[in-house]
């Protein structure tokens, strides 16, 4: 089973709550066609005229993803969270008309493993990612940061005080704290990539990545 969207056929975004109107209207933006579906005629008041259509269903009825035409489709966000079992039923459905690209929310790592043998091909987990972005945010050590989920992460933030005016070879980053110098920002100016042979200024934003822990470590050398 292949987890990729035909991108040539429209996008069926179930559940217009918060996560799903801005999955929604990002596509939308990025010139697919979106068909939204929600069984609350608040939600689907919401978002009329804002995508190519929205229809009130009930999407965990097999028989109406049918005659909505889902093999027409090349993809299905299910964004349903707040009712589990609706999630998990529309999943179900989806997976059992032959979708072959479902990504969904889950609330939940539970949630994610039901939604995973229920068929989806693509778990999402936007709360708890938000919560980690912000905690590191908070802090002041980062602007900001993405974890993947090898534990991997890309984070931007301030140069530290140790390896300003210093060539990036010089302050020894890569060998010192085992992160990537990605590239560097420096006010008016354009972003350039960085080289061993690039000097970090003060004011400088800088793109780091590696793994979390690494990235956290370097970040924690930072000033606030």
């Amino acid at each position: 089973m292949s987890d990729k969207a035909d991108i040539k056929k429209p996008i069926m975004v179930i559940g217009l709550g918060r996560f799903g109107s801005a999955v929604a209207n990002s596509l939308l933006r990025m010139g697919h066609e979106v068909m939204g579906v929600d069984s609350d005629p608040g939600c689907v008041q919401a978002m009329a005229g804002s995508l190519t259509s929205v229809i009130e269903a009930d999407t965990t009825d097999i028989e109406v993803l049918r005659r909505l035409g889902m093999e027409d489709f090349g993809a299905a966000v299910v964004g349903i969270g707040s009712d589990i079992e609706a999630s998990v039923l529309t999943v179900l459905a989806l997976s059992d008309l032959g979708v072959t690209s479902i990504w969904a929310k889950a609330v939940n790592d539970n949630h994610g493993r039901i939604l995973e043998r229920t068929g989806a091909t693509n778990i999402v987990y936007p709360e708890a990612r938000m919560g980690e972005r912000v905690a590191h945010i908070l802090t002041g050590q980062m602007i900001d940061f993405i974890e993947f989920d090898d534990e991997f992460a890309i984070a931007k933030m301030r140069a530290p005080t140790a390896i300003v005016d210093r060539t990036l070879e010089e302050s020894g980053v890569r060998e010192k704290f085992g992160v990537t110098v990605v590239g560097v920002k420096r006010p008016q100016a354009d972003f350039v990539y960085a080289v061993p042979d690039t000097v970090v200024l003060a004011d400088d934003l800088m793109i780091v990545s590696g793994t979390t822990a690494q990235v956290e470590r370097f970040a924690a050398t930072a000033k606030r």
